[in-house]
């Protein structure tokens, strides 16, 4: 039987950050509010010169070869951010990467868990295609407002996975547990550029999902805790991840306990200093693992516990492959922190207000972004995007 799976990952985010203790300074807060109780060391903060399109571009270029391609005949994006109602992020990749004109285009929303859900749809898909390949990408930029409660758990970024026969890094195995309920847990409306969420409820919401399917999860395929080597969750911010984690732990032994929690603070050391991905949060968390865990090997299964407000939850498992290092773009997230520029509050809050609004044509001084694909602006309503 042929294995499907991520073949590759890859990821971007924007070049510049704040440091959540001078942000919490700036409101007022306690420090250890932010770094200790919501999790969050750093934050990612989104240039006028990047949107969804030009990140996902961006982290997806990285990985891909020429062969990958001509080779990929579906791109899907998984966004909450969209640009457009009506034309796919993924049409303005096809052209931007130089992909195979011959492959379908889609977007997919459903809050954070989007992402999951194009992951599952690209694995049947090459299952039954194992001659081609799928880009899945979540692109997201998670806003929720200057000086308001969410706006701790704000950042944005884009995680690319090509979805393969064969593939490096992990086997997609065909064990998912999933959860949909109709709950105003956290909403964007059509008219507003900001979310809403009622923080603490959404919380209670994610932990109280994550129990239900992974209790269906264990009934349904006669697996236990004792079957993981790690677990990863999708991390708007990190304390959230360590309470869901906290739920199941008395269900190991306390040796197994030491495991889990030591893969778990491997999972979350780049989205502590990146912040909320919404639709890319739990796929950075998986690359965060793969890329700073000290034990894992070959066949070890890795838990996923995908949830999207709204809301939507689901549980399935990976099974590393032999070479799972190799789908990584080699020191591709260290170089990217150490070479971010450190913006002040007050710089900040001029660039979290000079985002692209309304129908009048504008550009975009895009000199001072490093990265490869940008926006420029906006030109007779058509948003210019330009290699840099």
């Amino acid at each position: 039987m042929t294995i499907i799976g991520i073949d590759k990952m890859s990821f971007f985010s924007p070049h510049q950050y704040i440091d959540m203790v001078e942000l919490a300074n700036a409101r007022g807060e306690e420090p250890n509010k932010y770094l200790i109780g919501i999790g969050q060391t750093e934050q990612a903060v989104i240039p006028s010169t990047q949107d969804v399109v030009t990140m996902a571009a961006n982290a997806a270029d990285e990985m891909l070869t020429a062969s990958d391609r001509k080779k990929i005949t579906m791109i899907l994006f998984a966004t909450e951010s969209g640009i457009d109602n009506s034309k796919s992020g993924a049409v303005y990749l096809q052209r931007l990467l130089g992909i195979n004109p011959y492959a379908r285009t889609i977007e997919l929303k459903q809050a954070c868990y989007a992402g999951t859900f194009a992951l599952m749809q690209a694995r049947d898909y090459v299952t039954l295609h194992p001659d081609e390949k799928v880009l899945v990408v979540a692109s997201d930029i998670a806003r929720y407002g200057l000086q308001t409660s969410g706006e701790v758990t704000q950042g944005g970024g884009a995680v690319a996975m090509l979805v393969a026969a064969n593939p490096m890094i992990a086997e997609i195995n065909q064990d998912s547990q999933f959860l949909s309920r109709d709950i105003m847990d956290f909403w964007r409306p059509v008219y507003a550029d900001t979310a809403r969420v009622d923080g603490k409820y959404s919380s209670n919401v994610y932990q109280d999902f994550f129990k239900k399917v992974w209790t269906r999860y264990k009934s349904k395929t006669g697996r236990d805790i004792a079957d993981f080597k790690a677990l990863a969750f999708h991390l708007p911010f990190t304390k959230m991840g360590l309470k869901a984690l906290r739920d199941v732990l008395p269900e190991a032994t306390d040796e197994q306990q030491v495991v889990l929690m030591d893969e778990f603070e491997a999972s979350r050391v780049y989205n502590k200093r990146i912040g909320n991905l919404y639709t890319g949060s739990l796929y950075l968390s998986l690359y965060s693992l793969l890329d700073n865990s000290q034990s894992l090997k070959a066949g070890d299964r890795i838990g996923m516990f995908s949830y999207g407000s709204g809301a939507e939850g689901e549980f399935y498992s990976l099974t590393l492959r032999p070479h799972f290092s190799a789908g990584l773009v080699t020191g591709q997230i260290d170089t990217l922190l150490a070479n971010r520029q450190y913006v002040t509050i007050a710089d900040y809050e001029k660039i979290f207000n000079n985002q692209l609004k309304g129908a009048a044509d504008r550009e975009f001084d895009f000199k001072g972004d490093p990265a490869k694909f940008v926006l420029h602006g906006l030109k007779n309503e058509r948003r210019q995007y330009i290699c840099n």
